[in-house]
């Protein structure tokens, strides 16, 4: 591999000046690593492959649902073999990638090497167990988007053609991987939903059976959110963080619950935007295009109208 001096210049023309440019990125990354105290880090890339953990969430949705989403010649009778074969590509890949990130996150704890391999083993042992439970779970959910819309002429048509059931299954997954620790695989598998679907679901946020996202493009459900059973949300829905604490040197305070609780049963309608660890009641229905930042009870209507009022009353004392 060439080395590139950067105080000398190069006796060959060219029409973009290489020399220089490699010289000032070289420039920039020993900033970046100084400020993050991180020059003494040697080695090769140590981090997940977006592309590689793609690739495997293909193989891993076509086995998950092989006779609707799987190859096109694909029959009931070698369904169990396919599904055998695919799942055992597909989890060997995310293996990989779990393991990238198991290195990277035990990077300063001077761990063995054999102790590495037997925590990315266990997260994908345990990941691959859920497989069946998850499977069970999206099959609510698309049962949800099939009897909540009634423009859905059937089951197979939301799992091939609805963003909010392919958010779903992205979310599930990515949850599952959540929970082992896995974090940054599972947000690399949260944003690649988000740029196919436009559904922002942070893989932290907890979501019961049948829930159901209508159209979905711009919902955003932040990390700390706890959603009941049988929810639905229609697009452009927020449920974010009213506000960010600060640690005494100014950064922000991580890990707080910031974000809402909406019980079983619940409605929110296009673009209501939900703030705070606020709880919205069982078989409540949030209204278009409504600012909340309060409690809301069990089996209540809020409309923008009720919400205004309420926060007079609110202002006022009253």
């Amino acid at each position: 591999m060439p080395i590139f001096k950067c105080d000398s210049k190069s006796d060959n023309p060219q029409v973009f000046p290489l020399d220089d440019i490699v010289c000032g990125l070289r420039e920039a990354r020993h900033k970046w690593r100084v400020s993050q105290n991180r020059q003494h880090e040697i080695g090769g890339r140590h981090l997940p492959s977006p592309s590689a953990i793609s690739d495997a969430l293909d193989s891993l949705i076509s086995a998950l649902f092989p006779m609707r989403l799987g190859p096109n010649d694909l029959l009931q009778e070698t369904e169990d073999y396919y599904v055998g074969y695919t799942i055992g590509v597909a989890l060997n890949v995310l293996l990989a990638q779990v393991r990238l990130e198991v290195r990277y996150q035990y990077r300063n704890d001077r761990l063995s090497a054999e102790a590495l391999e037997d925590r990315a083993v266990d997260i994908m042992k345990a990941f691959s167990i859920a497989l069946p439970r998850i499977r069970s779970q999206l099959d609510t959910d698309v049962n949800a988007a099939y009897v909540g819309d009634p423009a859905a002429g059937s089951v197979d048509e939301v799992l091939l053609c609805y963003p909010g059931i392919l958010a779903m299954i992205y979310h599930r997954v990515a949850h599952e991987f959540y929970k082992l620790d896995a974090k940054l695989v599972a947000r690399i598998i949260a944003e690649l939903a988000h740029s196919q679907t436009g559904i922002d679901i942070h893989p932290g946020a907890q979501i019961g059976e049948g829930f159901f996202i209508d159209h979905g493009t711009g919902v955003v459900i932040g990390e700390t959110t706890i959603i009941g059973e049988r929810v639905r949300v229609y697009q452009a829905v927020t449920l974010g963080a009213k506000s960010f604490p600060v640690n005494e040197d100014g950064s922000l305070h991580k890990g707080l619950a910031r974000h809402p609780i909406v019980e079983d049963d619940v409605v929110i309608y296009a673009g209501a935007t939900i703030l705070g660890r606020v709880t919205i009641g069982k078989g409540a229905t949030i209204g278009g295009n409504v600012w909340l930042t309060h409690d809301v009870k069990p089996g209540s209507f809020v409309s923008q109208a009720t919400s205004r009022d309420e926060r007079f009353f609110q202002k006022n004392g009253e």
